[in-house]
């Protein structure tokens, strides 16, 4: 079991620390090849059927002159080294997401992803202590070495839940998840949650002017949930094996070179940390009682009310996000948004809006803020 002592020592720190300012491996990326298959399988992991992402013929038809991949696609062209650096036996939680997109990725784009190590500190908070917060930066390069895309990535960096309990110790304040349980649905709420997935709108090919938009202007709902076991296999089999899972003699020959990412199961056998996300037995030793979503799939839904409501012609300029809650099994989230300013920015007509995800038990689990760039009716 990991002592915290030893994890976050003064000389494990100082190694970390040492790594700010430099590029990190990034090992095999899972997606390079922006495939029309590829683009598509990422959009369905989350439950997207926006027509832009999935139906070539469309694609063709519009300013982009072919299927582009949601804004989002991007995460799934890292690799095999995760941005969370050093500590060995702490587990990582995905904290908050900063983009700048300059281009969409288009179909045959080749992504070639470099990952910086930008900083790491000390952070107090309730959950777990003591508890470190890294920051990675991705850039993300098409075939032409322009720059797609740049992310900054912030994770939470803790020793396992129970791990660092003593005999007799209180847990009130690591224990802050503890009530979280699994939510039981009558049939009459499962048939309002299908009804409000009925209601989602898809602006499409249909232009959002700049001109019409108001401040105050409420964006359409996407609904997630109730989020199940098959909805986080569906994510990772559009996002991807990174970081940890491999499968039979590749897992074994990875977990040889890093013995700390085999956590053993409740049969004695290594398996990775990863299983947070389907495993109880390991959610709860982490200090969250049910298996919860990943980071980076949350993410991609609340980046998705702003590519339903923008259409085809908008294109999504930044986003910052914060994960401020579990989002658990069985958790419904009704991701919603609203427009809270618009600008001239040269020939662009920028609005920023703000967007939120809460859930059937009135938490709201996510936020972000972001800016699209609209067309205009006369420039």
């Amino acid at each position: 079991m990991a002592d915290p002592k030893v994890v976050f020592s003064e000389q494990a720190v100082a190694e970390v620390r040492a790594l700010i300012g430099k590029p990190l491996r990034l090992g095999q990326q899972f997606n390079e090849l922006a495939s029309a298959d590829a683009i598509c399988h990422f959009a369905y992991g989350y439950g997207d059927t926006n027509p832009l992402w999935n139906d070539v013929a469309y694609g063709r038809k519009t300013r982009w002159g072919a299927v582009i991949a949601p804004p989002t696609f991007l995460s799934s062209c890292i690799g095999s080294m995760s941005p969370s650096v050093g500590f060995p036996g702490a587990h990582a939680l995905w904290a908050e997401d900063e983009w700048t997109w300059r281009q969409p990725v288009r179909e045959g784009d080749r992504i070639r992803t470099e990952l910086y190590f930008e900083d790491c500190q000390r952070i107090h908070q309730k959950f777990a202590d003591p508890m470190y917060a890294q920051v990675a930066k991705f850039v993300y390069h098409n075939q032409s070495k322009d720059v797609v895309a740049e992310e900054f990535r912030r994770t939470f960096r803790f020793v396992r839940h129970m791990e660092t309990k003593q005999e007799g110790e209180e847990q009130s304040e690591r224990d802050r998840y503890g009530s979280i349980a699994p939510w039981k649905y009558t049939d009459e709420e499962i048939k309002r949650i299908y009804a409000d997935y009925d209601k989602e709108v898809v602006r499409g090919a249909t232009p959002r002017y700049f001109e019409d938009v108001q401040v105050g202007d409420a964006m359409p709902h996407v609904v997630k949930g109730p989020l199940t076991l098959t909805d986080i296999l569906a994510w990772k089999i559009g996002s991807g094996f990174p970081p940890f899972v491999r499968a039979h003699k590749m897992r074994v020959e990875y977990e040889r070179r890093h013995p700390t990412t085999a956590v053993k199961n409740e049969y004695g056998i290594p398996d990775v940390p990863e299983r947070v996300h389907w495993e109880t037995e390991l959610s709860r030793v982490n200090g969250i009682p049910v298996p919860f979503d990943y980071g980076h799939q949350r993410v991609s839904w609340l980046v998705q009310v702003a590519t339903n409501w923008m259409g085809d012609d908008g294109f999504l300029r930044n986003a910052k996000l914060r994960l401020r809650r579990p989002n658990v099994l069985t958790d419904t989230c009704w991701c919603r948004g609203k427009v809270v300013d618009k600008r001239i920015d040269g020939k662009d007509g920028l609005v920023q809006c703000e967007i939120w995800a809460e859930n059937q038990r009135n938490w709201v689990t996510a936020t972000a803020q972001v800016t699209i760039v609209l067309p205009r009716r006369s420039k």
